[in-house]
């Protein structure tokens, strides 16, 4: 079937922005008094975590810890949420390698685009702003959210949502993943996937993706969504 969407992960896919999640992470953290410092160690085994709140609910089990109780780990992020949308705001982050024009060639060739991700709506809104400089809804057609679906990635659910709102099949759709959960939700609602590793996840094994490249500059992309882009150009 032809390709008529290009379905986005976000974080590591679009941006490396882990680096400015985890920033935002620990400075929400000394700003409470909360003793918690993630090293990119940490950080690196706490994203087989999907989700911020369920990240910093992992950390408190490993520790062994009764607090902070959900209720404020829930708090907590809705600040770390607003110092992250702050540091996007400042500037610095670039789309990884070929996304810009990917999108734009998607875009003028008639595909739509949508976003899958378990980070929230502000998020994805931040980034936006910080690479087009425009509302999200202007670059994406369907954004679906990890706050609007039951289960995180793995679990398939956002990707499923992202498919309801396109009104599109699985067979008409591409994914773009960085991380081995993601690669898990894709398959899990029946799409082609292609991987682009990032910096956290380029250890992960992605032997069940359909395509494994370094980036999505036009030389890596998938032969089928090279044939789709120029027969509509």
């Amino acid at each position: 079937m032809t390709i008529r969407a290009l379905i986005f992960d976000v974080d590591g896919t679009l941006a490396e922005t882990e680096e400015a999640h985890r920033q935002a992470f620990n400075e929400t953290f000394a700003d409470h008094g909360l003793d918690w410092h993630w090293t990119r160690a940490d950080y690196h085994r706490l994203l087989k975590t999907t989700g911020g709140k369920e990240r910093m609910a992992a950390h408190r089990q490993a520790l062994g810890a009764k607090a902070p109780d959900d209720g404020t780990i829930a708090r907590l992020h809705q600040i770390k949420t607003a110092r992250y949308v702050d540091i996007l705001a400042r500037g610095g982050l670039q789309a990884r390698p070929g996304v810009m024009d990917l999108i734009a060639e998607a875009r003028a060739a008639g595909l739509r685009l949508a976003v899958a991700t378990t980070t929230n709506l502000p998020n994805v809104e931040a980034l936006a702003q910080c690479l087009w400089g425009c509302p999200a809804t202007d670059v994406f057609d369907v954004i679906a959210a990890g706050d609007q679906v039951a289960a995180k990635k793995p679990a398939p659910d956002v990707f499923l949502l992202a498919l309801d709102r396109l009104g599109l099949p699985p067979a008409a759709c591409l994914a773009f993943e960085d991380s081995l959960n993601g690669l898990r939700s894709a398959r899990g609602a029946g799409l082609r996937v292609v991987v682009t590793p990032s910096l956290y996840t380029a250890e992960e094994d992605f032997a069940t993706a359909d395509w494994v490249v370094e980036s999505l500059a036009r030389p890596a992309l998938p032969e089928p969504l090279q044939t789709s882009l120029a027969a509509r150009v």
